[in-house]
């Protein structure tokens, strides 16, 4: 059943942060940011975006504001890595809308938080395609998956969560925290999902065109077939 929302807050505060990059230029300026603006505020993250935030943090800051995303769900990175956001409690964290009484109940069942911004850029799937010497399995490799889930869920729940995807809109990003005193508006979340669905559908558009421009009869020759 599609559920239809009427009520919604105009002004969030940004307090939970999950955080997965590729492209990390920014974060040097952004993470501290988000720390002034909001002394609370916690950041979920892994792998390289997880030490890259640990050491623009330092110990101490660290300890206090950033969790790795293993440690809130349970759940430990598998398959050396390929899994670690798709997490039911990622999920519930972004699409909870704050006044239904069941995404409430969920959230306390499973001891899971609402989280109000996505920070995620994709794995480089244009770059590496545009290299000379690609591979069919270079391309597939840097498919990613997670991103563009964890982008879609926080862009159709602008309702609460803002979701970004450029590094060069965080300046843009911290003013208007600073302006609402850590809160951002309605218009400013939709705004940042209109751009990030715009984003994921042509990191989508970028790989259908690579892979029918390959023959599939050559496919197999890319691979020691067992």
């Amino acid at each position: 059943m599609v559920n239809i929302v009427d009520k919604v807050d105009d002004l969030v505060s940004v307090e939970r942060v999950l955080v997965s990059v590729s492209d990390k230029r920014g974060l040097s300026e952004l993470i501290p940011g988000l720390v002034e603006v909001n002394a609370a505020v916690r950041f979920y993250s892994t792998g390289g975006t997880y030490n890259a935030i640990a050491g623009i943090l330092g110990a101490d800051l660290s300890a206090r504001h950033l969790i790795a995303v293993s440690e809130y769900t349970g759940q430990p990175e598998t398959q050396g890595g390929l899994v670690k956001t798709l997490d039911f409690k990622i999920y519930l964290g972004l699409l909870t809308e704050t006044y239904n009484d069941d995404h409430r109940a969920d959230l306390v069942r499973t001891d899971a938080v609402p989280i109000d911004m996505v920070v995620v850029n994709l794995y480089p799937f244009e770059a590496t395609v545009a290299r000379e010497d690609v591979t069919v399995e270079q391309a597939r490799a840097n498919i990613d998956i997670g991103g563009p889930c964890m982008l879609r869920a926080a862009a159709k729940n602008y309702l609460r969560v803002v979701p970004v995807v450029d590094p060069a809109d965080y300046p843009r990003l911290l003013a208007a925290l600073r302006d609402g005193q850590g809160r951002l508006d309605l218009t400013t979340r939709f705004s940042y999902a209109r751009k990030a669905f715009a984003h994921t559908a042509a990191y989508d558009t970028a790989i259908a065109a690579f892979l029918d421009s390959q023959d599939p009869e050559a496919i197999p020759g890319a691979y020691l077939l067992a």
